[in-house]
């Protein structure tokens, strides 16, 4: 019997892997990694944009969520939209892509220093694995941290 001060340990947050536009072979070793939800954050027009990706997701038992984040104009809405979903999904394995992990890593660096109170120095070495973000992407990242600091 346990203890009534005995606390369960909190599920975990998620289990996150990230990457480019997978194939729809690698859809099938996505679900056998154990994943349940898939992200897509590029648009449906990006490079080897997979025209039924929802359907090869959904037919495979994966949950599919899709925020297309335009390359020269990312949006404040589609990061919350990202939060939004990430937190829904708490406990589950989540895979997001984009078409080159860029969109992805910028928007995991703003998940864990906007959302979990990751340090920038622990928080950019992951986004530096993928990229050094250009002009465009720095200036919404220091938008979105500035936007977040106003809350």
């Amino acid at each position: 019997m346990l203890n009534s001060s005995a606390k369960a340990a909190p599920a975990p947050l998620y289990q996150l892997a990230t990457a480019g536009q997978p194939t729809v072979e690698q859809f099938s070793e996505i679900k056998a990694a154990g994943f349940e939800t898939v992200i897509n954050l590029a648009l449906v027009t990006s490079t080897n944009a997979l025209p039924n990706e929802r359907t090869i997701a959904n037919d495979l038992g994966m949950e599919y969520y899709h925020i297309p984040v335009e390359w020269e104009r990312p949006k404040l809405e589609n990061l919350t939209d990202f939060f939004e979903i990430v937190e829904r999904c708490r406990g589950q394995s989540i895979f997001v892509h984009c078409a080159a992990n860029m969109r992805v890593s910028a928007f995991i660096y703003l998940y864990h220093r906007l959302q979990r109170q990751m340090s920038h120095a622990e928080a950019i070495h992951y986004l530096h694995q993928i990229w050094s973000p250009n002009e465009i992407w720095q200036a919404f990242i220091d938008s979105a941290i500035a936007h977040a600091s106003q809350i």
